[in-house]
């Protein structure tokens, strides 16, 4: 199918992407944008934009405001880049019905690798080696009773993966070491599944200690498939990648053979159509030991890496190949794949801070300067601008850097690397650069000998500020700075601001001028990356002035309520009436669920362990020590944080 007119469904750096490649291919583009992102350059970037309804991602995931703007604006194409409706087959078929070609795979190829247990029994099909788990969607009870077996099996140290049946991005998923820890990890991978994807299904697996996380990049024409190698994806933070690296540097001849392989194997089962990735993970601690994990079938946001070593443009090429090109006649079958040349590395700078135990908050503001890295092997793909203010209801990532290295020693790019890392300047919101620069100084990371738990395991070193690591190659001061972020506001004398721990949106303000409110009074209600967050009165007070309404969009700081500070009697702004004494508060509730998950009681499995060895628990031995209510204990608590 020919097409003349692409209409983009995505925002930011990838819709920027896409429109560069259309223009290479001689298509005009047409840009999209919620009503709170009319402000992002993937706008001005192609030839025209249409406003969709709505605001934030709901209005990006809108299948019917999307198709009517693609019908609206002429277009007979639509690129959906990578997230929101990438791999929603319902939204490729409606494309379809609606005469429009869809720039990705086939919507019954996307319906089977969008079940991770559909995906999973296909390479059970192929003989493709997977990792034990359970196939399909798993109960809270059958999960117990495998793991009750893998313990059997292999003892104290066995543990699993939770992971949600649908989406992926790292979200509905949980490392699961005793249990104990089971019942609570389910309900909360059930949960972010059913947030993030709308099917709250999980599966297990058995879980590797020591992996390294390694892709295929596939393409296909629906007749013949060909790879483009491999990337190495290990470095991540909480399942989620902060680095890839273009080839692996440390991948051995035989498994990545093998690896390519299997990835061809399952890719020729379906007649793949465009490009797709196909993921693993290599076990460390096993030799040979391997296992594929899921299939991504769309663009992925590391696809540069495998540009830069390739020299193949692979947006150009998902193009073509919605046309109607054949890989061969694009010269792209197995028998032309270009060897790699040297190596290229992705480094994801994010707006956000991160905390010694590795956990990340986002972070926003004005971006008073905005300065990329150039020169040999540099490139920075971003929708970032001196004066753009960032928005909270999306992503965290403002730029990927790029840096490729024609050498055959993969010291020389990391090297190079350092050196753009250095040179990047961005002013007016905090990000994770300091973070990535120890990162990638790091001896076991610049030598490749990585594992995906790393950040994790190391949080609080690879945090560190002013370390040698974090050289800033820029002037900092000049006029740029002095472009403010915002302005100060003023509340009544003798008020004190409660701030916004973060940048977000009101969703609402619970409280109003002259109301007598006791320390740990509910306020507001913020929302930042999807999460609504409660905003407390730290102390008590008299409420005398509102900083903020509903809609509106704060900066971490900014006030949202002033509050002279009084003695308030709580008892005095309760309606006695309408109290009843035995009504058990939700908020209340969660806090004695949470820790009554801890009681003996509700440990059956590791009371009998103890029992068989002849062993007291420790809440027995507690109870024959302390006075009845003499031991108050806050540890349980620790159970939902982890």
């Amino acid at each position: 199918m020919t097409f003349g007119k692409l209409l983009i469904a995505n925002r930011g750096e990838i819709a920027i992407r896409i429109a560069r490649a259309a223009s290479e291919v001689g298509l005009q583009s047409v840009a999209v944008y919620s009503d709170d992102d009319a402000r992002s350059l993937h706008l001005r970037m192609a030839d025209e934009a249409v406003a969709l309804k709505g605001s934030g991602a709901a209005a990006y995931l809108d299948m019917d405001g999307i198709i009517a703007a693609a019908k609206g604006a002429g277009c007979d194409a639509i690129h959906p880049g990578y997230g929101f409706l990438s791999e929603n087959a319902a939204f490729a078929a409606k494309c379809a019905d609606a005469g429009l070609a869809f720039v990705g795979p086939r919507p019954e190829v996307l319906d089977r690798f969008g079940d991770k247990a559909s995906a999973r029994a296909l390479a059970a099909e192929c003989d493709v080696p997977l990792l034990e788990g359970t196939s399909g969607a798993t109960s809270l009870e059958e999960a117990r009773d495998w793991f009750k077996k893998l313990v059997a099996r292999e003892g104290d140290g066995a543990a699993i993966m939770l992971k949600a049946v649908a989406g992926g991005g790292g979200r509905g998923m949980r490392a699961v070491r005793a249990l104990e820890e089971l019942d609570d990890a389910y309900a909360r991978c059930q949960s972010e599944a059913k947030a993030a994807f709308g099917i709250g299904d999980v599966y297990l697996e058995r879980f590797i200690p020591n992996a390294r996380h390694i892709e295929v990049q596939i393409l296909g024409d629906g007749t013949e498939v060909t790879h483009l190698w491999e990337r190495e994806c290990t470095i991540q933070r909480r399942h989620q990648k902060l680095m890839e690296i273009a080839p692996s540097p440390s991948l051995s001849p035989d498994m990545r053979e093998r690896l390519i392989e299997d990835a061809l194997t399952l890719a020729r089962r379906i007649g793949y159509d465009n490009i797709g990735t196909f993921e693993f993970l290599v076990d460390a601690d096993r030799e040979g030991g391997y296992a594929f994990i899921e299939a991504n079938a769309r663009l992925q946001v590391e696809h540069t890496v495998t540009e830069e070593v390739t020299g193949i443009d692979l947006v150009e090429t998902q193009l073509r190949l919605a046309q109607g090109a054949s890989l061969d006649g694009l010269g792209l079958d197995v028998g032309e794949v270009p060897l790699p040349r040297g190596y290229a590395i992705q480094l994801r700078v994010n707006m956000e801070t991160m905390d010694a135990s590795g956990a990340a908050k986002p972070a926003g503001g004005t971006l008073s300067a905005f300065e990329p890295p150039s020169g040999p092997g540099v490139r920075v793909d971003t929708f970032g601008y001196a004066g753009y203010t960032t928005n909270p209801n999306f992503d965290s990532l403002l730029a990927k850097l790029i840096v490729h290295h024609a050498s055959p020693d993969y010291a020389e790019v990391v090297a190079r690397t350092r050196r753009a890392l250095a040179e990047f300047r961005i002013e007016g919101c905090a990000t994770n650069i300091g973070f990535l620069q120890n990162l990638i100084a790091d001896d076991e990371v610049a030598a490749n000998n990585v594992y995906t738990r790393l950040i994790d395991d190391r949080a609080a070193e690879l945090t560190a500020d002013g370390t040698p690591a974090q050289a800033k190659r820029y002037f900092t001061d000049g006029a740029a700075t002095a472009t403010a972020a915002h302005v100060k506001v003023e509340g009544p004398a003798g008020t004190v601001p409660v701030g916004a721990p973060m940048q977000g949106k009101v969703i609402s303000i619970d409280v109003k001028p002259g109301d007598e409110v006791p320390a740990g009074t509910q306020l507001a209600v913020l929302e930042a990356m999807k999460m609504e967050h409660l905003i407390h009165a730290a102390e008590s007070g008299v409420v005398r002035e509102l900083g903020a309404e509903p809609g509106q969009v704060l900066f971490e700081g900014d006030p949202l309520i002033f509050i002279e500070p009084a003695s308030v009697d709580a008892a005095s702004q309760a309606d006695e009436a309408d109290i009843d004494p035995d009504h058990i508060r939700p908020d209340l509730a969660e806090v004695i669920e949470r820790h009554a998950i801890g009681l003996d009681e509700r440990r059956p499995e590791a009371v009998e362990r103890r029992r068989k060895r002849n062993q007291r628990t420790a809440r027995e031995n507690i109870a024959d020590l302390c006075d009845e209510d003499g031991f108050i204990e806050y540890g349980s608590l620790i159970l939902a944080a982890q």
